[in-house]
């Protein structure tokens, strides 16, 4: 039996831990993390951050201005596009497939078994393993909401984060933006600040009234800092100062918002200690595979024409499209064709109408591997419905085949799940 297949076997066997009852509670996360001697509390300046959108482009710009100052950062995020092991960074690195088998062992041993859900568990094993390497500053994503998302057990992080809130996840979070932002509310702490991305008036009002509650300071987009563009690149506001900062790497001007929310960050979080230049670096070298990516190399390269290119994106909900959206309108000179996908806990429709404007065709696919995958024929009713022109195929090569048969030059964007990207990057061979 590989490495590779041994984690494997312990991640279905853990997932058969789950509870049949969800009590909405952080009972089994410290339990958990209580018996491997509260990990939690041993990590180097916890930066924890919600929301709906950004929140790994958040926590790339940050890692990335990090590491440009010479700082060691840890960072736990989820979900994985390819490999389990990318959701957890230690000392810059992702964990090795033999560190990730005996952390994950560890979890199960101590756990003996109990009702637990696997995020829980893969959350004590990240926290775990932070806690046994010197690091600088630890960056964590929420994975689902906040105020009981099994990350929310650090009592006292050194700053907090909310990225823009809109809807998504109602199922487990509610049918309201203002329920949706209470639950993202729910990592402010206590005296501890917190930086806040541009919200609907709705969510902040809900933000402010707990910080409110609990004595958080907030720095917020628009009041306490913005940031603005021209042709020369991004002007930063903060604490009656203007910092000017190059583009960041990462692609779509919604980037530009998240890279504001992190230098404000660093800034708050550091000072002095990271100087302009790193910053700088830091913005331009930022990586976040499968959000909004173009792929000029791997397997899948060779079944699409010559002059065509092929993109990635994982947003699955309408904040996301509309982000899609702002950056491929500049792509009217050729036209653009979708390979789409979903899971089949979403409404595929909020997605695709708002991409039907600059859409001429979906290739719509089941995700492959995925058990929650949204059948293609679906899919495809789904985009007929706003007005898409839609057929269905089998597979991601298939697609490509199909959506290069339309035009002899074009652009090709994956979207609709990040499991879809996922799913690309794994057959096309390129690692995140």
């Amino acid at each position: 039996m590989s490495a590779k297949l041994q984690s494997d076997v312990i991640v279905e066997r853990l997932h058969r831990l789950h509870p049949s009852l969800i009590d909405l509670s952080l009972n089994r996360i410290f339990g958990l993390l209580d018996r491997l001697e509260n990990p939690h509390n041993k990590l180097p300046s916890p930066v924890h951050v919600a929301g709906t959108n950004g929140k790994g482009s958040y926590l790339a710009f940050m890692q990335s201005i990090c590491e440009a100052a010479g700082l060691v950062v840890h960072k736990y995020t989820s979900p994985h596009l390819v490999n389990f092991g990318e959701r957890i960074i230690v000392a810059g690195k992702p964990l090795s497939e033999e560190e990730l088998v005996d952390l994950l062992k560890e979890c199960e041993s101590a756990n003996g078994g109990r009702e637990i859900t696997f995020f829980e568990v893969s959350t004590a094993a990240a926290f775990l393993a932070f806690s046994r390497t010197k690091a600088d500053v630890t960056l964590i994503e929420t994975g689902l909401g906040g105020r009981f998302d099994a990350t929310n057990v650090i009592q006292k992080p050194a700053l907090t984060a909310i990225t823009p809130v809109s809807m998504d996840h109602m199922r487990f979070l509610g049918n309201t933006l203002d329920a949706i932002a209470s639950e993202k509310a729910g990592i402010l702490k206590p005296s501890v600040a917190s930086i806040i991305g541009l919200q609907d008036p709705t969510a902040m009002e809900i933000i402010e009234k707990r910080a409110n509650e609990i004595g958080a300071p907030l720095l917020r987009q628009g009041s306490e800092w913005n940031i603005t563009d021209d042709f020369s690149g991004l002007h930063l506001n903060h604490r009656e100062k203007t910092l000017a900062l190059p583009y960041p790497g990462l692609p779509g001007l919604h980037q530009h918002l998240n890279a504001g929310q992190a230098v404000v960050s660093i800034l708050e979080l550091f000072g002095s200690q990271i100087d302009r230049d790193a910053i700088s670096t830091g913005l331009q070298r930022a990586e976040w595979p499968g959000r909004l990516q173009k792929l000029s190399k791997g397997n899948l390269i060779s079944f699409i024409p010559k002059g065509w290119e092929l993109w990635i994106d994982g947003g699955h909900n309408q904040a996301a499209a509309e982000a899609i959206l702002n950056f491929v309108e500049v792509w009217s000179d050729s036209p653009l064709i979708i390979i789409f996908g979903s899971l089949n806990s979403r409404n595929p429709r909020d997605f695709l109408e708002i991409l039907a404007p600059v859409t001429k065709l979906a290739v719509c696919i089941t995700i492959p591997g995925e058990k929650s995958a949204l059948q293609a024929r679906d899919c495809c009713l789904a985009a007929q419905s706003v007005g898409i022109e839609a057929i269905e195929t089998t597979s991601i090569k298939s697609a490509l085949k199909k959506a290069a048969h339309h035009g002899t030059k074009g652009k090709i964007l994956v979207c609709g799940s990040l499991y879809l990207a996922g799913a690309v990057l794994a057959e096309n061979g390129t690692p995140p």
